[in-house]
């Protein structure tokens, strides 16, 4: 099972970011879609799933962003390469997820300053509503675990080529609701896994998708769940546009 099969080619992705705490330890993958602005997933930390983000409980009450670091320009999590660009995190929005459908997995996270654009450091294109439907093949990138049911994440950033998966409610009893997608092989065998939720999903060089959920990982049956970017594109670039 391929879960994200190949090592990319490093800063080729440009617009990866890794959600670390604030010690250096991977949470979860990222998207830079503005120079100040990241968007990764909303679901929140379980303390068997190593790659969940974010106690929501905590960061309603207490805007606890000082627990989080952003980093772009990663590529190896065990050595310090010096392209690295590493930011404390201003302000966290969390649109109304439902942790038990799912929905609305999508959180916005504003940088303490102005990311540093360069030949490795770009966002990522948002698409809208006059962007043409995405088809052919898209890729998810990250540093989630490569084999089931291991913990192990890749000590360097790998992808995955995945195709969009149709009729995806047949795989899930009804529970793929508007605002998400399903991505893989329809044979099995590529997938994102744990330690890859929150990172992007890319498709002709649009961000349409957010690492989300799923039964297992490369399960034939059970394609990964990812949270469709294109219906957040006016709740993404309201705040964009609206916050100091």
């Amino acid at each position: 099972r391929n879960l994200l099969e190949y090592f990319v080619e490093p800063y080729s992705i440009k617009y990866q970011a890794s959600i670390q705490t604030e010690v250096g330890d991977h949470y979860c993958g990222g998207t830079l879609v503005h120079p100040e602005w990241v968007v990764s997933a909303a679901h929140y930390i379980n303390e068997n799933n190593i790659c969940e983000i974010l106690n929501l409980f905590r960061l309603f009450l207490f805007n606890r962003s000082n627990f989080m670091r952003v980093v772009l320009c990663e590529h190896s999590l065990i050595k310090t390469e010096g392209f690295e660009q590493i930011f404390n995190v201003s302000k966290i929005y969390v649109h109304n997820y439902n942790f038990r459908t799912y929905e609305n997995d999508i959180m916005l996270i504003k940088l303490n300053r102005p990311a540093q654009l360069n030949a490795y450091v770009q966002p990522v294109l948002i698409p809208d509503g006059g962007t043409p439907p995405f088809s052919g093949t898209c890729i998810v990138s990250g540093w989630g675990v490569t084999q089931v049911y291991s913990y192990t994440l890749s000590p360097v950033l790998r992808a995955v080529d995945v195709r969009e998966i149709p009729y995806c409610t047949w795989y899930y009893w009804g529970r793929i609701k508007p605002g998400m997608l399903c991505a893989g092989s329809p044979y099995g065998g590529k997938d994102s896994c744990q330690g890859d939720s929150g990172g992007p999903l890319v498709c002709n060089g649009y961000f349409e998708g957010i690492v989300s959920w799923g039964i297992g990982c490369a399960n034939q049956y059970y394609p990964g769940v990812y949270t469709r970017v294109r219906s957040y594109s006016q709740w993404i670039n309201w705040f964009i546009d609206n916050t100091p």
